[in-house]
């Protein structure tokens, strides 16, 4: 990677860089970055629902592993990696296609040499919660 984290993912906010594919197709974007923070909004439709008629909780699940695993990218200094070990997601209400536009929001909890935790989540414009969430994940040392 050229960039650190953070720059990348500023980068991608610019449009300098596309956004992930997994966001075209689930219909989110990354929507800020600052250290430590980041988040993503996405819009729930019809198309994201289960059999049950409402929205997939994978929708919900993959705004806030983004969120939060980006939120760890934010400190990571060029030629680091990092990776999931652990997503804990526990859903608060459901969302439907008249939720209307949903901010995942990912803040670090702690950074250190190889481990980091973040904590985030997942609510509509007028603040109600729908879903929150912790991560633990691996941090790999750039290669010298």
């Amino acid at each position: 990677m050229s960039h650190d984290g953070l720059s990348f993912l500023k980068g991608i906010i610019a449009g300098e860089f596309p956004q992930p594919p997994i966001a075209e197709v689930l219909g989110f974007h990354l929507a800020e970055a600052e250290p430590n923070r980041v988040v993503f909004e996405g819009l729930p439709e019809l198309r994201h629902y289960n059999p049950i008629g409402t929205v997939h909780g994978g929708f919900a699940a993959t705004l806030l592993d983004s969120a939060l695993a980006c939120a760890i990218y934010t400190t990571m200094r060029k030629g680091e990696a990092w990776t999931t070990l652990e997503l804990k997601l526990n859903y608060v209400r459901a969302l439907t296609k008249d939720t209307g536009p949903v901010r995942a929001e990912g803040r670090i909890i702690h950074r250190g040499r190889s481990v980091a935790t973040s904590e985030g989540d997942l609510k509509d414009l007028s603040g109600k919660l729908y879903a929150h969430a912790t991560t633990t994940c691996m941090i790999f040392p750039a290669k010298s």
